[in-house]
């Protein structure tokens, strides 16, 4: 098990209720919450803190989707060991497998699950933690 404790999740999404609700869900979890409306946003964050998992958005407004984003951050060699979990309304396969091809290390459905987000989250730190360097 993860302590929850002291580790921060990124938020990427432009959906204000949406980041809402993941906040409340992780906060209530123990984790710690920022957040990113877009990609030009989480790149200036990115500038500042380097967070222990990223929920990426597949789709972002603005110069970089989500899945652009995601290759961007994983050529920074300070965040190529951060988990970035896309999330997105759009269950197709191809969807999913775009988003492990663009360096995702899952993918999570949308409507959220407020009962197993944190527990997703938790596996995907895991997951993380355990795989060689």
């Amino acid at each position: 098990m993860v302590d929850s404790k002291g580790k921060t999740i990124l938020v990427v999404d432009d959906n204000y209720d949406v980041r809402r609700l993941e906040r409340k869900v992780l906060l209530l979890a123990g984790y710690n919450v920022v957040e990113a409306h877009d990609g030009d946003s989480a790149l200036q964050m990115m500038e500042k803190m380097v967070p222990d998992l990223i929920l990426m958005d597949i789709r972002l407004p603005g110069r970089l989707n989500g899945l652009e984003l995601t290759s961007h951050l994983k050529d920074d060699a300070r965040l190529q060991r951060v988990p970035i979990v896309a999330l997105t309304a759009s269950v197709l396969e191809r969807d999913r497998q775009g988003a492990l091809a663009a360096g995702c290390s899952g993918f999570i459905a949308k409507t959220i699950d407020i009962t197993t987000l944190p527990r997703l989250v938790e596996n995907y730190l895991i997951r993380c933690a355990m795989a060689p360097r």
